[in-house]
């Protein structure tokens, strides 16, 4: 009797399902999310937690699910890494849009200081991922880069056995707040996953994004309260629950459990809308002619020098491309990610990279002419005049360099947040905006500051920094995420107006002829503006019907046609003298750069899915 028993009971295990069989072990660990160290008592508040995290016992690790910084400084990061260094068990930590956005590496420290800036691990049986989405260098939606979905696709493939249960950390809810948010998704659903963690909303939450399980946890940081506070997860007993804790004080009661098992999502497909085309329909006569796919976020514009495009993107790699198929007629490789819109002058082209080199390359081959190293991983655009290189930097510095020889002209060390923008060389100056709240205007010629203009409202986060500044009528016209629009004198820097009725935020160009400012607001409108007016003076304006938009890109007009690109991929060409559309193409689902016009009805566009096309409507 005993011995049939057994046998029973042996078959029994031998058939239960995999993830049973596994039976994962019981722990717990402690999750923080969005420290945003940098602003005001974030790093008291981290201290206090990593203090009360070594005071308690049985933790096997930390997570941390993005914002590790308020602004994604070296300074800010070393500070994160140094504090979270005190704690005696293991920590993984993401990035969030906080860090990434606003940085002056390209989002690149955050891998160059932890090693990765997104992991994997074992533990109790589970499978934990994390992995962040953005967006890079720019305003607009989280977006999942090209490269990080195939290395979760990757990662997928490696589970120790099919239903081996997944843990997903990540920053953004997997939500339309995510531009291409199902194509991660799509991938999980595949999976055993049994819950997605995820920061951003600052409070507790419990959530679902078409039946996965999700949970937001709270920030670290105080806000109102005297101290701040994160989550203690205990996982077992068939369930994984979250009880907020407050260092130093008490933990209250569990707010929330998710029971644990065998999951199957094959019946909770497609409850969100996925994205919608029929927008093409309306002009069928507009169409990519060709599309190349680098397979790496790119996160500026083309340059074109005879019949070639040259665009940068995640992975270091510059293409020239040919304009009239696409096909790549040579590469070059740097160390570093390229974010930075190149230059082409003279027969060369001017490329800064993450790696911290300016690179100054043949046109028509590839081949170096010249290389320029400085300190610091470069984000900035770089601008030709007249044979000299205008550039600024992530180190403090802007600089003029001698285009045919890359030596140095001038240097200027006064500015003290990184330079991301392209210079607008006018009127013998060199003007820009950088991430402390200025505007400056350098002498072309000597570097000397002549200039510089701060906003009305304080922070960072507010400078005129991410707009390509616009020349005419003597007059310099830029736009800020204070949603001010503001004209100064070229001459002195003089405020001639300002006005926040439009809430623009960025997006900013000049007509051909110099006579309008092109602008975009936050919902629905494009603006067009008389440059030699002494106040704002509307030429006139279009609701686009583009819904919320607050991509970091510029307007470009040529040949009598405004193009932008917005941030959920809908290209859009207006009349330059009414602003009526004269058509629509939605190439993509996440950020267009700014884009660059070659006629009327030709444009190069780029996008966060690593697609360079050249888009043409055929009469």
């Amino acid at each position: 009797m005993r011995r049939r028993l057994f046998s029973s009971l042996v078959f029994a295990l031998l058939f239960l399902p995999g993830w049973l069989w596994a039976a994962p072990a019981s722990f717990r660990f402690a999750w923080l999310s969005d420290t945003h160290v940098g602003s005001q008592t974030a790093a008291d508040d981290l201290r206090a937690s990593v203090r009360d995290i070594n005071s308690l016992t049985g933790l096997s690790f930390v997570v941390v699910s993005g914002d590790l910084t308020e602004y994604g400084s070296l300074e800010h990061l070393r500070l994160t890494q140094a504090i979270l260094r005190e704690l005696k068990v293991p920590c993984y930590v993401l990035p969030g849009n906080h860090d990434t956005k606003w940085s002056e590496s390209g989002a690149t420290d955050v891998a160059r200081l932890w090693g990765a800036d997104r992991f994997v691990f074992d533990h109790g049986g589970y499978r934990f991922i994390g992995l962040h989405q953005g967006p890079l260098m720019k305003m607009g939606d989280g977006h999942w880069a090209p490269q990080d979905v195939r290395w979760l696709e990757h990662t997928l493939k490696q589970l120790k056995r099919p239903n081996q249960p997944v843990i997903f950390v990540t920053h953004y809810p997997i939500d339309n707040g995510i531009a291409n948010w199902f194509v991660v998704l799509d991938q999980l659903k595949r999976h055993n996953v049994q819950v997605v963690l995820c920061g951003h909303g600052h409070s507790n939450r419990k959530l679902s994004f078409e039946g996965v399980p999700g949970v937001m946890g709270r920030s670290n940081l105080r806000a109102r309260a005297e101290v701040g506070g994160y989550n203690l997860v205990e996982v077992g007993g068939g369930a994984m629950t979250f009880s907020e804790r407050i260092p130093g004080r008490e933990t209250k009661p569990a707010w929330h459990s998710v029971p644990l098992g065998l999951r199957d999502y094959t019946s909770d497909t497609n409850q969100y809308p996925r994205p919608d085309f029929s927008i093409n329909a309306r002009h069928p006569e507009v169409r990519p002619r060709w599309s190349f796919d680098t397979g790496y976020t790119i996160a500026s514009s083309a340059a074109v020098w005879e019949n070639l495009a040259m665009v940068g993107d995640a992975s270091g790699t510059l293409y020239a491309l040919d304009l009239d198929n696409g096909e790549p007629v040579w590469k070059y490789r740097t160390r570093g990610a390229v974010y930075s819109t190149p230059a082409v002058a003279e027969g060369l082209v001017i490329v800064p990279s993450t790696d911290g080199t300016v690179y100054a390359l043949r046109a028509a081959s590839g081949k170096v002419a010249w290389r320029r190293k400085t300190s610091r991983p470069i984000v900035a655009c770089p601008a030709v005049t007249n044979g000299v290189v205008y550039l600024g930097s992530s180190e403090g510095k802007f600089r003029a360099l001698d285009l045919q020889s890359g030596r140095t002209r001038w240097e200027f060390d006064g500015v003290r947040g990184f330079v991301e923008t392209r210079p607008l060389v006018y009127e013998g100056k060199v003007i820009f905006g950088a991430w402390d709240q200025h505007l400056y205007a350098l002498d072309a010629r000597s570097g000397e500051l002549l200039w510089r203009w701060k906003g009305d409202k304080a922070g960072d986060l507010l400078s005129p920094a991410a707009c390509w500044p616009v020349g005419a009528a003597g007059k310099v016209f830029v736009v800020a995420p204070d949603r001010q629009m503001t004209a100064l004198e070229a001459r002195n820097g003089r405020q001639v107006w300002r006005t926040g009725e439009y809430v623009v935020r960025e997006s900013i160009g000049l007509s051909e002829d110099g006579r309008r400012v092109h602008v975009r607001a936050m919902n629905d409108y494009f603006y067009a503006f008389a440059t030699d007016a002494e106040t704002p003076v509307l030429v006139w304006r279009n609701n686009a019907g583009f819904g919320y938009d607050i991509n970091s890109a510029m307007l470009a007009e040529k040949d009598g046609t405004v193009f932008y690109g917005t941030k959920n991929g809908v290209v859009y060409a207006l009349d330059s003298r009414s602003g009526e559309i004269r058509w629509q193409h939605k190439l993509g689902v996440g950020i267009v750069n700014t884009l660059v016009p070659l006629g009327a009805d030709r444009v190069l566009a780029t996008d966060f899915d690593g697609r360079v096309a050249l888009i043409e409507r055929t009469r």
